[in-house]
């Protein structure tokens, strides 16, 4: 071949140019930038509305509705998920993978500040619109803990952390969390109000009127120009308490003369714990290609500084630490690594000392080129190009092997060390090249995995492409010139020592099966084909699950209160948890957060925003427990908390993939909601008497009461009172409003809150005391033009695509999988009789599995398929030699499923993977055979002789890639990691079974069907 030729004759140039190759890899992979997990950024936008005291029903009409109206209309639209709940409503919105992730942010942007201006209520008081992005992720995890310290300490050391911490550049959204900030509440006395006949919208306009800080603009003086400051900001409680509010006859009411005015720290609505003591959070996100283990060592000497510095009575404790799990989880691979090239450096022995030699440099070469590539593709170093690059290592050994062994060959024939270079080199290439094109094929329809689980795992197959690609390379370039230095010609033709008593035992092993089988070559495929057949039939009992659960040693416990559980509650319920938790020696850290969820510190998981009747506990165990002890605690944990008499307690592992809510779920469709809630019901009970669900949820099992006010209109009108002005007033009194701020003693601007006493609403007589003026500006009574009384309403409401639906969501059991539930619940479900209109669909883990594997994915499949075909059409130019190649296929797949079974592995993402690396491994050893055979039948030899000696002679390196290729992969099958482990079982398994069958199936099908030799 002309490359090998030019790097032979060349051999300085060669040297300098894999030399560079070297360094630059060597580089790469200290500088390229490392996460735990890819990066990626779908299209996909959450805009989230809060909207203090509002019932679901009312945040459906006023803020859902006009929202989902106007995103809807935008171009490329995918999915839009609304959740409305008490004075929230989330809405996540999915654009169609190819679009302008920031143009689309700016338009939809652009269209809720037109609804802010137009159709929303004023008095809003969030709206904001995020994009979903995987760096999110807290990669730092800081508490800091004191069970006696003031709010205003504890506050103000976390707010000195975090203003130290964003000064490092690589770091994002650092914020603290738990300690509610400090605020001026204005506390006002509805009797003094009610007896001077003040209105409460009076006294808030009055404050915002003194609150308002209006620039005075400048003026020109003498050709300079001035700024002209007014009287600025509020600065203290004197200054808020000191407000005139109304004059009356001639004398002025102050707001203190009406109200209590003091500093209060806002209402609590996060209280967060650390091993059961007061603790306030600090966490960091990271941002985009950067190194996470250089951010480390930028921010711990800050960490550390700031520690030694705090009050004696408060601890800083750093809880997560990515950096410290991506360290860890390098550290095992670098060792599995180091394990599998010594395993490999022993299977090379038959090889001899120097060829040997040869192919170990060119593994680390070819994986140094391979990273290059990757980098400069824009990939990161994490868990799944690590994955990639353990497949790769599986691989990349065949080529190099294959090309040495055939130059030996020559060698051991007598040829000079020159021709044996290029002609073997020669002799074997274009195998090479046809081996490594349809590998490289095999993986590419995992490239063009379609939406975020495209995005997440590409980084795995284009680090094996890229590294098979290198290692294609180096065999056809660095290989020859390497062997034309430092081999040499044999005195004995049989090899060294190792090399015959290999050639000995394979010659041995198949001496009685070979001449049977080619003697009755219909009978030895029949018992191929029943066990293709049954390599068929062992799929459907291994179960499937796309994405494995996670493997490490942390989990999540979520506390489901009644509903219209307060706060208070909520922790009385928590507290007991963590008692339970205290037993756990093994349980290093748990980290309680109550009426919210944890910061994110998983790129599947996303915090839970406020939510009184919520807890959520952060379970952290030994760095080097073991996945097995986590799933045990696990189990044990849940059957504790199953009878639970206070609150619903589900026990969480975290999943591999993209986000899905619960491993089952249930949405049906439909308008009216009395019948959405008798279905709910029905699909509950189904759920429910599955043996293998866990933790049925179902939103509308219990309805909750809302106090109603409902104003007389026609009063209202002869009164003249506007009917928004008396839901200001009251919902001013309720919830509170901000009527402006004032500078903190750290220059920080803190809220002022209207509101009224919380004791006063222990029951519905302070509603009689509100006033609300009317146009002429005449106070009136509210209770004159309104009624009180109580109603239901859901506790949530859910839209898809502006579908109303309800759900009901199941986990599975420890061991059992969402599909095998599946088969059981979806001829029930199919079974219940819904009215005209109505319907239902699966969501969870069935829809994530229809998003990854659907649509351009088996359009991807296809062409790959038809390339495929095409290489080894290019090969062998006939269809015949095209079937004896694949025939292999089904016997390789045999033993990765029995290995599967064995191991206790599911079929998921992960062996997927395996299986089409096996499938381009397994051709590429079928293509040596026939392609030596045809070559041997073009030089003379009759087809059962070619076929003798293509298999005496090409046996040898297919056995020696595939003995290289699992010892390379036995410590990886050791590894606990659930996105590694399957994969190198399931390349384990195949290869023994294929590399054992296949000298004896490929040989047959040659004999039955021999292509034609004038063809090729």
């Amino acid at each position: 071949m002309k490359i090998t030729n030019f790097a032979v004759k060349n051999y300085q140039f060669t040297l300098i140019i894999f030399l560079l190759f070297a360094v630059v890899g060597v580089l790469t992979l200290f500088t390229m930038p490392r996460s735990e997990d890819p990066t990626i950024h779908p299209p996909e936008y959450l805009i989230t509305v809060i909207y203090p005291g509002t019932s679901p029903k009312d945040m459906e009409e006023q803020v859902a509705k006009p929202i989902e109206n106007k995103i809807y209309g935008l171009e490329n639209i995918d999915k839009m998920l609304t959740t409305i709940e008490d004075g929230v409503a989330a809405i996540q919105v999915k654009f169609k993978y190819g679009v302008d992730i920031n143009n689309k942010y700016q338009e939809i942007s652009t269209e809720i500040n037109a609804l802010k201006n137009s159709e929303l209520p004023k008095d809003i008081y969030l709206v904001k619109t995020e994009k979903i992005s995987s760096s999110d992720v807290k990669i730092l995890q800081a508490a800091l803990v004191s069970d006696n310290a003031s709010d205003k300490l504890l506050r103000d050391q976390a707010d000195i952390l975090k203003t130290r911490l964003e000064k490092i550049t690589n770091l994002k959204e650092v914020k603290y969390s738990g300690m509610p900030e400090q605020e001026i509440r204005v506390d006002v006395q509805l009797d003094k109000l009610a007896q001077l006949k003040i209105p409460l919208n009076i006294v808030a306009g009055s404050l915002q009127s003194e609150a308002a800080d209006i620039p005075g603009g400048s003026i020109n003086l003498d050709s300079k120009v001035f700024n002209v400051k007014t009287s600025g900001k509020l600065k203290n409680v004197e200054d808020v308490a000191n407000t005139v509010i109304y004059n009356a006859n001639g004398k002025i009411i102050y707001l203190k003369d009406v109200a209590d005015v003091s500093y209060k720290s806002e209402m609590v609505n996060h209280i967060i714990r650390l091993n059961g003591h007061r603790s306030v959070l600090v966490t960091a996100a990271m941002k985009d290609n950067v190194n996470i283990a250089q951010v480390q060592k930028e921010f711990l000497p800050i960490v550390d500084e700031f520690s030694k510095g705090l009050p004696s009575n408060i601890k800083l404790v750093k809880t997560f630490d990515q950096a410290n799990m991506v360290s860890q989880r390098l550290g095992h691979l670098g060792f599995d690594f180091g394990l599998a090239i010594l395993l490999v450096a022993i299977t090379l022995l038959p090889l001899g000392f120097r060829a040997s030699l040869i192919v170990m440099i060119s593994i680390p070469l070819s994986l140094a080129i391979g990273l290059i590539a990757l980098n400069l593709l824009g990939f990161s170093l994490n868990q799944l190009s690590i994955v990639g690059l353990v497949v790769a290592l599986g691989l990349l050994v065949d080529d190099s092997i294959v090309v040495v062994e055939n130059i030996e060959r020559w060698l051991r024939e007598g040829h000079s060390r020159m021709d044996a270079i290029l002609k073997g080199t020669k002799q074997i290439g274009v195998a090479v090249v046809g081996c490594t094109a349809t590998l490289v094929i095999a993986f590419l329809p995992l490239a063009f995995l379609p939406d975020a689980p495209g995005e997440f795992m590409r980084s795995l197959p284009m680090a094996v492409i890229t590294s098979v690609l290198a290692s294609m390379v180096v065999a056809l370039t660095l290989v020859p010139f390497m062997g034309s230095r430092i081999l040499k010609t044999h005195a004995h033709g049989e090899g060294n020592f190792f090399l015959k008593q290999l050639q000995k035992f394979l010659t041995y092993s198949y001496r009685g099966i070979m001449p049977r089988a080619l003697k009755y070559p219909k009978t030895t495929i029949g018992i191929s084909l029943i066990l293709s057949a049954f390599a068929f039939f062992l799929f459907t009992k291994t179960g499937f699950k796309l994405f494995p659960t996670s493997e490490k040693p942390m989990f999540l416990i979520n506390i489901k209160m009644p509903l219209q559980a307060d706060i208070p509650e909520s922790d009385r319920v928590t507290k007991l948890i963590e008692n339970e938790l205290k037993q756990h020696k093994e349980i290093v850290y748990y980290t309680s957060n109550v009426g919210k969820g944890n910061p994110q510190i998983y790129y599947n998981i996303h915090q839970q925003d406020v939510k009184p009747d919520f807890a959520q506990i952060f379970v952290q165990l030994d760095d080097e427990a073991s996945p097995a002890s986590k799933v045990a605690l696990i189990k044990q944990l849940r059957e504790k908390f199953k009878s639970f008499p206070y609150a619903k307690i589900e026990v969480k592992d975290f999943e591999q993939g993209p986000a899905i809510e619960a491993n089952i779920v249930v949405r049906v469709f439909g308008e009216d909601p009395d019948t959405l809630r008798k279905l709910s019901f029905k699909v509950e009970d189904i759920l429910r008497n599955n043996p293998g669900t866990v933790y049925i949820n179902n939103e509308l099992n219990t309805y909750k009461s809302d106090v109603k006010i409902e104003i007389n209109k026609e009063k209202a009108r002869t009164l003249g009172v506007l009917t928004s002005d008396v839901d200001k007033v009251i919902r001013m009194a309720v919830a509170g409003l901000t009527v402006g701020d004032y500078i903190d003693d750290r220059g920080d601007a803190r809220n002022v809150v209207l509101t009224l006493p919380k004791d006063k609403f222990s029951n519905l007589d302070a509603f009689k005391n509100l006033y609300v003026n009317n146009i002429q500006g005449v106070p009136v009574l509210v209770n004159q033009i309104a009624t009180i009384s109580f109603e239901t309403s859901p506790t949530a409401i859910n839209h898809f695509n502006k579908s109303r639906f309800i759900k009901v969501t199941s986990l599975t059991k420890e061991g059992i999988y969402a599909n095998d539930v599946l088969k059981d619940i979806v001829p029930q479900l199919d079974k219940l009789k819904m009215p005209p209109g109505y319907y239902y669909k699966l969501s969870g883990e069935a829809e994530s599995e229809g998003d990854a594997l659907g649509g351009n994915f088996l359009s991807v499949i296809l062409l790959s398929a038809f390339l495929f075909i095409g290489v080894l059409l290019l090969q062998f130019k006939t269809f015949k030699g095209i079937i004896i190649v694949l025939s292999i296929i089904p016997l390789g797949i045999l033993g990765g499923v029995v290995m599967l079974l064995i191991t206790g592995h599911p079929m998921s993402i992960v062996s997927i993977i395996g299986f089409i690396g096996l499938s381009g491994i397994q051709v590429k050893n079928s293509l040596l055979l026939v392609d030596f055979t045809n070559q041997l039948r073009a030089e003379g030899y009759s087809i059962d002789d070619a076929i003798n000696k293509a298999g005496e002679t090409r046996f040898l390196p297919v056995v020696l890639t595939s003995i290289t290729a699992i010892c390379g992969l036995i410590p990886l099958a050791w590894n606990p990691n659930p996105l590694i482990a399957p994969l190198a079982i399931v390349l384990i398994g195949g290869l023994i079974s294929s590399t054992i069958l296949s000298r004896i199936v490929t040989p047959v099908m040659y004999k039955l069907i021999p292509p034609s030799i004038e063809s090729i």
